[in-house]
Parts: structure tokens; sequence; C-alpha cells
């Protein structure tokens, strides 16, 4: 039979309606992925296998009727340790939160995924509250890269791109407050999009606000684009989430890039310092673009790095989520999340609001940029994968994530859509991720040109 686990959720799909194996074989694989990888890479908070083979074989029944509950029914998925699943704990990586509860409530989009038959293998580590770009807390320690385990995996959906990338589920559930889908899913040469905020509703809103998104992780185009259909719905527990799209971005895949006209801004100006691998392998891809008949230039995005601004949002974020915890749940924290927790805190509501104000003109100015282009593109990161268990690479001079992840956090403050495109390798033999960026509600302009890029035109 087949590897079950190589397939994508579109094969798994056409194999269920064929006949040619179950969501039970499927679902059985991927769980067998799931363990044998878990000892040494640890991106599973918990594997839920007894519900998935109870989903599985309902599934199983379904499609037997010929009758499927849905766009997913049967396909494996996960679901990062931050959004709500029914049934098991949400712990986001702290210690400060009990496993003691009814846990009866989805996230919205947990909730369409079970609507539309999904079957769900588990909980995928994330840092301690989403708090960095790497993925490591003091609840379930560190995870590693599926290429390399002395490197990280990326974060904060670090264990759902490494799910993605060994095969333990074609379909991952990330959130992304500064990158947290794309970084991972760069560094482990997967796709994943940050959608456009409110897109897919989020319930309990992030403590982090409006920077926080919840998006898909696969390992092509496709897959991702049929996820967005799914959860990409209004959920009346969001205020802010948007309208129903108008029309399936899965359907939407197929125009190519012909005449779409690219800025590649490979450095935001001169500002960012990439490593040379990456960068040519960036360029390679830009000319691959070029290729398949878009209108590429080089050009920079009047984006003066919001740094500060940004810092003032996340730390406010951080003081907020951990306000409620007593002297001794604080020692508990990661070091990282309790310092950056005790900056914002000293923050004023004066102090926020100028740090909205800097978010408002970046986002006034982005919107400006996208009436001459219609897609933005740079690397997702200046650098590959770097050593398990720290924040920033060794020697590199960075005091937090945010001073290697120059290209991904901007987007979260102007809630466009940006997306993550594997492109090549660097001399280690470690994945470059190219960043796909269009103007706010033009999703399906993103997923259109990367499906381009993956698969060379068609």
């Amino acid at each position: 039979m087949t590897d079950l686990t190589g397939l994508t959720a579109g094969q798994l799909l056409d194999g269920y309606r064929a006949g040619a194996f179950s969501p039970v074989d499927a679902t059985r694989a991927v769980l067998e992925r799931a363990e044998l990888i878990q000892p040494e890479v640890n991106a599973f908070v918990r594997i839920t296998a007894e519900q998935a083979l109870a989903q599985a074989r309902a599934s199983a029944e379904r499609w037997r009727r010929g009758e499927p509950a849905g766009l997913l029914d049967g396909v494996p998925v996960t679901v990062k340790d931050i959004l709500l699943m029914r049934g098991a704990p949400t712990l986001k990586g702290s210690k400060t939160i009990s496993e003691q509860g009814t846990w009866d409530e989805d996230a919205p989009s947990v909730a369409r995924l079970r609507a539309h038959g999904a079957v769900f293998v588990g909980k995928t580590t994330t840092p301690e509250f989403g708090w960095k770009a790497v993925t490591d807390s003091p609840l379930t320690g560190v995870t590693r890269h599926p290429l390399d385990p002395t490197r990280t995996a990326g974060g904060s959906s670090g264990g759902a791109a490494a799910a993605v990338a060994l095969g333990a589920g074609p379909l991952a559930l990330g959130t992304d407050g500064g990158g947290s889908v794309r970084i991972p899913a760069s560094f482990c040469g997967i796709f994943a999009l940050k959608p456009t905020y409110g897109r897919v509703p989020l319930y309990p809103a992030s403590a982090f606000g409006t920077l926080a998104h919840v998006g898909p992780m696969t390992r092509d185009v496709a897959d991702a684009a049929l996820l967005l259909d799914v959860i990409g719905a209004p959920d009346s527990r969001d205020w802010s989430a948007l309208g129903p799209a108008s029309g399936s971005f899965l359907d939407g895949l197929t125009g190519g890039v012909r005449g779409l006209r690219v800025a590649y801004s490979p450095t935001l100006g001169g500002q960012v310092a990439v490593r040379p691998a990456v960068a040519s392998a960036v360029r390679g891809a830009v000319e691959r673009l070029a290729g398949l008949g878009a209108y590429v230039e080089e050009a920079d995005p009047d984006v003066t790095d919001p740094v500060d601004a940004f810092h003032t949002l996340w730390f406010c974020g951080a003081a907020r989520v951990t306000r409620r915890l007593g002297p001794d749940q604080r020692e508990l924290l990661d070091p990282g999340l309790r310092e950056i927790a005790a900056l914002g805190a000293r923050r004023n509501a004066l102090d926020y609001l100028a740090a909205v104000d800097v978010r408002a003109e970046l986002g006034r100015r982005m919107g400006r940029f996208h009436d001459s282009y219609d897609l933005l593109v740079t690397p997702t990161l200046p650098i590959t994968a770097f050593e398990a268990g720290a924040e920033v690479p060794k020697g590199s001079g960075h005091r937090r994530w945010t001073g290697w992840t120059p290209f991904t956090y901007p987007f979260n403050m102007t809630q466009q859509p940006a997306a993550t495109v594997p492109v090549g390798t660097d001399g280690d033999g470690l994945p470059v991720g190219l960043q796909l960026v269009a103007a706010r509600h033009r999703d399906d302009l993103v997923l259109r040109a990367a499906h381009a890029l993956m698969s060379g035109g068609s």
C-alpha cells in the first residue's frame, strides 16, 4: 500500500472516494508516525489516538454509505495547543494552567473542522502562551527540527510544522502573532499562510489582541486553500471576524501569476542582513515568478522597522496573559516570558496608543504600496534553523526573537495576508522560505501565486 503519511489531504480524499483505502487506514498510519517521531522531535503535547480512531471509524462508515460529512471527512489534522479542542486540555505550554476542568468547547476553527468530519490526531507543542519564535516551554521541553534534532523547529507553531513535515497529519492549525506559522514553516520546509486578520475567527480572544491570526500549515498550497475554505467562516463568538469569503480559495488557485505586479524587496531597503544562501534561493524563486509571466521589479515598501511599537504591543500582551498569576506561579513561567511581561506591565495607556498609531501609519503606507503592486516578495527569514533550545542564534547579538524575524512581524501589525513558500535549501540542506504578502482581503492572490510557484505554474 502507498505510504499514506506522504499523501496530501486532497489525495486522501480522492482515495476515500475511490475506495482505495479508508480513513481508518490513514489515521492508523498517521498515529504510528506521530508516535515514532515524538521521542526525538517532541511535536506533540498529547496524541489523542483513541479519539482519532473513533472519529476515523465513523468517517469510514459515512464514506461507505456515500455520505461524507463535509470537505475534510476522515482527514487527519493536528491542533496547536493554544486553541481549544473539546475533550482535551489546552495548556498553552504553561505549568500555570491546570489540566482539571471540563474542556467542553472548541475554538471556532476547531469547531469547523469537527463539522466537516476531520480526525483530530492530537495537540501540538507551543512555547508558553505562544510568546516567542522558537518552540520550547517549561511544560513540554524543546521541540526539534524534523531534519536535524540539534536545531530548532522554529515557533511558536513549531510542533505543528514538525508534525506536517514528518507526515504526522497533512493538515495543521497554527497561530501567528508575529510570524508564528510562517517562521516554523520556513525552517521546516512546508507551506503556511497567515490569512487576513479576521478571515479565521478566534475565540477566546488572544491576549496579544489583533496581532494574532489562525492559519493553515500544510505540505502544499491546495491543502491550505481547502483548509481555509473550511475554517474561514464567521463565528458569532468573534466580533471582529470577517463575513463569508466571496468564493472558494481552492477553486481560485489556478489563475497563475501572468500580469501580476510583483515587488521584490530582498532586504526591506537595506534594513536586513540576509545570509547569502537564503538570498540566492529567494532570488531564484523570484526569477521563476518572472518566467511565469509576473511583472517583477525590485522595490521596497516604506517600512521603517516598527520593532519598538511591536514590542510595546507584544509585551503588554504578555503582561495581560500573566496578570492574574501569584508570585509562586510566576516562578513557574519561562524566564523570558516573565521578563517581557514585567516590561509590558510598566507601559501605560499612552505608550500603548502611541504604538497603535505607529501600526496605523504602517498599515496606511502598505495600503498605498499595494495600489502599485499586487504582491510583495521577501525572504521569510534572513537565516535558516539554528540551535535548539535558544531564543536567538548563538553569537547573533540579538536580545529577543524579533531581532532575527524582521520580515514577519510587520505584517501582523498591518493585518495583511502573508505566506511562506519553500524555495530551496542552504549549504547544510536546511530549508529556505520565500514570503508572499498581499493587500488586506487578497488572500486569494497570495495563495494563487504560491500555488504557481510550487507547481511550476499549473
